[in-house]
């Protein structure tokens, strides 16, 4: 099965996995489970490392890519059809660019979005789970 990581995810799996649900944790760690990153993530560590929101231990850009290579996740891209399905996503869905792309990612890849967000995990017209 697919799942496709939020921003929060990636961050615990790697550095935190205890906050990560126990179900997320079965996810990553069983074999099965195809993972999938998307890059609107890396924008958004990029973000948070420049608002000082987040510490990493080194640049996000090796951050990002070493967790990525180490674990084995595959990055799907962002395109004109996810943009495209990210701005026309049933309603409601709230106006957050990020989550729009997450939610259109795992939509078009049939994955299911592994996301502690309230919002997303209540919202009918995506596969998510926490």
């Amino acid at each position: 099965m697919k799942f496709l990581l939020d921003t929060s995810s990636i961050i615990w799996a790697v550095s935190n996995p205890n906050q990560l649900s126990e179900r997320g944790r079965k996810i990553l760690s069983n074999p099965e489970s195809e993972i999938q990153v998307s890059p609107m993530s890396c924008a958004e560590i990029a973000c948070a490392v420049e608002r000082g929101r987040l510490q990493l231990d080194r640049h996000w850009k090796i951050w990002f890519r070493h967790f990525v290579d180490v674990n084995g996740w595959d990055v799907v891209p962002i395109d004109l059809p996810v943009i495209e399905e990210a701005y026309s996503l049933p309603e409601p869905f709230h106006r957050d660019p990020s989550d729009r792309i997450l939610v259109a990612t795992s939509r078009l890849y049939r994955s299911t979005l592994l996301t502690s967000d309230q919002k997303i995990l209540n919202y009918p017209h995506v596969d998510s789970v926490w």
